[in-house]
């Protein structure tokens, strides 16, 4: 397997647009072993918890600080191509700062409302927006399922001030509005193994999935070193050392992962 790396341009391209996207990061066999393993994972589906949006609508997600060497999840957020590439785009040795797996279901999933991912974690003691995360499709992600929703280059608008909007927090919607009037909308329609990197400043949403058909997607957000929150003790880990795993990890730990699914189903 050939490593990955991100090159100068992809690196300006961050700084200017605030997000890179990067078809096919992962590979046929190792998406196939991601996407059964989170469909069979009763654990995950247990965890999780529900969000309503302005509308009243419910999308569950199941957040970790933690890593688990014997999981595919850990496995993605160490490799070389995505915490190896975050760190090149954010231009500092980067370290966990959480992973989610979003579960937006059919005819249900609802509404993640126009945020910046640093609107929330400002409030946890980060003081610079050197953040970002990295989104990896799991299903097909379509407009009709309520794929990603950025604004182009809007993380140049720097930290937007962040309110109660259902049970979600929402950035401003005077600015907002104000910003859709400036920057580009992108639809990230994505297919599984498909990647976005994007900065923790970028306005983004997602819209209700309204198809007969899921929209799952893991994210893995990095903080960087020099950005260790001044708040210890809070809602997601200060700054520890990340050793990265080479890429072809990923299919050894998802397939000894899959297998201890497979032998704790009764009767397998």
């Amino acid at each position: 397997m050939v490593e990955m790396t991100v090159s100068d341009a992809q690196v300006d391209e961050f700084a200017r647009l605030g997000y890179v996207r990067i078809n096919g990061l992962f590979q046929a066999d190792e998406v196939d072993l991601l996407y059964r393993i989170s469909k069979a994972d009763r654990e995950l589906v247990s965890q999780s918890y529900g969000r309503r949006d302005a509308a009243g609508q419910t999308t569950r997600l199941t957040l970790r600080n933690d890593l688990d060497d014997s999981t595919i999840y850990t496995a993605i957020v160490r490799s070389q191509r995505v915490a190896g590439a975050m760190a090149r785009l954010l231009g500092d040795e980067v370290y966990h700062y959480h992973h989610k797996v979003m579960l937006k279901e059919p005819r249900v999933g609802g509404a993640w409302e126009w945020h910046q991912d640093y609107g929330y974690w400002y409030d946890n003691g980060c003081l610079y927006p050197d953040m970002a995360s990295c989104l990896i499709a799991i299903d097909p992600a379509t407009r009709e399922n309520g794929c990603l929703q950025i604004l182009e280059g809007s993380q140049r608008l720097g930290r937007i001030n962040h309110g109660r909007t259902g049970e979600q927090a929402g950035a401003d919607l005077q600015r907002v509005q104000a910003a859709m009037q400036r920057f580009p909308l992108v639809y990230c329609e994505m297919g599984p193994g498909d990647a976005l990197f994007f900065h923790g400043n970028l306005l983004h949403c997602s819209a209700q999935n309204t198809s007969d058909k899921p929209r799952w997607s893991l994210i893995c957000c990095y903080n960087t070193k020099h950005n260790d929150p001044i708040i210890t003790g809070g809602r997601h880990p200060n700054y520890s050392y990340l050793e990265l795993w080479p890429d072809q990890r990923v299919l050894e730990v998802g397939r000894r992962h899959w297998e201890t699914l497979q032998a704790s189903v009764p009767g397998s």
